[in-house]
């Protein structure tokens, strides 16, 4: 029956509680409302079918559950108040995949498809919320983190602005023949601490600071006259104005620079400086990256892994997004293992071996809370006996992971460690052992190939390790029935989504009402996104880098491996969000969470994010008959 005109307005206020349409204008809500019908479906009954043909009905559920199913499939897919479907059938004008049922007894606002098209056409945010679905419920819901932390961040840079709009001044330039003298008295005159020398169309060619004053001007007692070509640092590194301020701090982070310039084509634009880009209570990845380089005893390394978790706390408060955070996190704990490394080894004397980072920080998805999952590959020359240079090798390798838990990462619990016999290995060893769980692919086998075959060269002679991946992708490709084991594994684990309740939670002891994140949440793409690696030969380590190779290869739309990577990263940002919470409450860090603690947007996007988890899985069981 249609809605009679005295409720439009109540229907109005109704549908403001949800997205997208506590976004839309209220002119577009009132047209909405109107063209309303109200259906209702009893308990069981069905409310949409594929064999009715292209879907005609946009369905948004007053009251009540419906519940999805596929042919052949349990229910995937649970539906509440405010949320709407089939999105996708009407979009694409094509009859609806699932069947949707009543779970409970239902009302639904029902919309005609063609008012629903026209209403796409008419309001941006049902626009963006249909198109973008996951993608939109995310943008608000980082914005709802901005807001909460914005009266400590007023004054932050945040990482995703674009490097063209932090361009604060014109460059300063010389050419390659300007004398030293001449160099030194623009910098001095414009107060600025580098200098670029360009070509005289603007290409540049190295950079000049006064860092380089030291080591290049004053102990060689350089002459005054000498061109700055003799003195700069060439090749400087420059990334495009569309670039985020996120990457220049990475690759400050990553090299050791204060400065990158902004280069549009071949033309110098401007240089962005360490300053520019952050003010988090006096901690920067730069000065971070320096101190770690520079450090000569452990109480050094010690301060440095503090400032990269209060680093990673401040930047999770600015409402850095997970992808960029997990990935910097990973980069400066990189850069301190081999700095650990590097003051181990300066008496030892090895130039054999490889140190290899396992499981997450293989995959440089390192959040605030990690352990030590490592080992090593060691080079076995003629006439060598392996047990000799493994013993050397474990030596040093006990030093390294006692410095690296006093640094604040703790031993592995599973003793996934460089120290451990098991792990510390020579090329053609690990090659036997891989080979060894590849062709058994019983239990263990499965599990420790989901650890270990995330293998990332930390330190070392990386050939050896670019050898072994180079083995296991050609291995794992011509073992289709190792495959098939690793995919039935990956879908034992199913995300926890409820069919009484929206998800299923731990129901006694000390982890009462909560899920697991980590295992629960982030695993299932991560499980999928490793097939897909070995399955196509990718070399990355990545769960987003292997799914987007793999979606090309495998010829996967864009746009789904787009919402399973944005799934994937949300669960990553409320793993943050949470350990963020526990720090600042002096709590032990951990992955698990209650969902009904969380506000209502996120509640939303998790469920959606489990459900993409169960796509992925979707696809794994139909490409592997699983």
């Amino acid at each position: 029956m249609p809605i009679d005109a005295a409720l439009i307005a109540a229907t109005v206020d109704h549908l403001s509680r949800h997205a997208p349409f506590d976004r839309m204008a209220q002119t577009h809500l009132a047209w909405l409302a109107e063209r309303l019908k109200i259906g209702y479906y009893g308990k069981g009954e069905a409310v949409l079918a594929p064999d009715q043909g292209a879907a005609q009905t946009f369905y948004i559920i007053k009251q009540g559950i419906v519940r999805g199913e596929r042919e052949g499939e349990a229910a995937w897919l649970e539906l509440h108040e405010g949320e709407c479907f089939p999105i996708g059938a009407l979009l694409s004008r094509r009859a609806a995949i699932s069947h949707f049922r009543a779970e409970t007894d239902v009302f639904c606002y029902e919309l005609p498809a063609a008012d629903f098209h026209s209403l796409l056409d008419l309001s941006p945010p049902f626009h963006a919320f249909c198109t973008l679905r996951l993608a939109d419920l995310l943008a608000q819901s980082q914005r709802q983190t901005q807001a909460r932390y914005l009266s400590a961040s007023t004054e932050q840079q945040s990482l995703e602005s674009r490097l063209g709009g932090l361009i604060r001044r014109a460059p300063i330039t010389c050419s390659p023949e300007t004398p030293l003298r001449r160099t030194l008295e623009i910098m001095r005159e414009q107060g600025i601490g580098s200098i670029v020398v360009t070509q005289a169309d603007a290409q540049p060619l190295g950079i000049f600071t006064v860092r380089d004053l030291i080591g290049r001007v004053i102990l060689p007692n350089a002459p005054l006259d000498t061109p700055i070509q003799a003195l700069m640092s060439p090749q400087p590194l420059g990334l495009p104005p569309s670039a985020h301020a996120f990457e220049a701090a990475l690759a400050m982070a990553r090299h050791g620079f204060r400065h990158v310039l902004v280069v549009d084509g071949n033309r110098l634009v401007g240089v962005i400086s360490e300053k520019d880009l952050f003010s988090l209570q006096r901690i920067g990845v730069t000065q971070i990256s320096s101190a770690i380089r520079s450090a000569n005893e452990l109480g050094q390394l010690q301060q440095a892994a503090q400032d990269i978790r209060q680093l990673g706390h401040n930047m999770l408060a600015q409402g850095v997004g997970a992808e960029q955070l997990t990935l910097l996190l990973s980069t400066l704990n990189d850069l301190l293992t081999q700095r650990v490394i590097e003051l181990e080894c300066a008496d030892a004397g090895l130039d054999r071996l490889c140190w290899l980072a396992f499981g997450s920080e293989g995959r440089l998805e390192q959040t605030l809370a990690t352990d030590q999952d490592n080992g090593i590959i060691f080079e076995v020359r003629a006439g060598e006996d392996p047990e000799t240079v493994r013993a050397e090798c474990l030596s040093l390798a006990e030093r390294i992971n006692r410095a690296l838990d006093a640094c604040g990462f703790p031993l592995c619990r599973g003793q996934i460690m460089a120290m451990n016999p098991k792990w510390c290995l020579s090329l053609a060893e690990w090659k036997v052992l891989f080979a060894r769980w590849i062709d058994a692919g019983d239990p263990e086998a499965l599990l420790n190939a989901s650890i270990f075959f995330d293998f990332r060269p930390l330190y070392g002679q990386t050939p050896l390790a670019d050898q072994l991946r180079q083995w296991l992708c050609a291995k794992a490709a011509a073992t289709p029935r190792f495959l098939h084991q690793m995919v039935a594994n990956a879908l034992r684990n199913r995300p926890p989504l409820g069919l009484v309740r929206d998800f299923v939670t731990e129901s006694g002891g000390d982890h009462a009402d909560t899920l697991d994140l980590k295992l629960n949440g982030a695993m299932p793409f991560v499980d999928a996104a490793r097939v897909f690696a070995l399955a196509t030969g990718s070399a990355a380590t990545g769960t987003a880098q292997r799914l987007r190779q793999a979606g090309l290869k495998l010829n996967l739309p864009k746009a789904e491996i787009e919402a399973w990577i944005a799934a994937f990263f949300f669960i990553q940002l409320l793993r943050l969000r949470r350990q963020h919470e526990e720090n600042e409450s002096g709590q032990a860090l951990d992955n698990r969470i209650n969902p009904d603690r969380l506000n209502e947007l996120d509640r939303r996007i998790l469920k959606e994010a489990f459900r993409q988890a169960r796509k992925i899985q979707a696809r794994l069981a139909l490409d592997y008959q699983a």
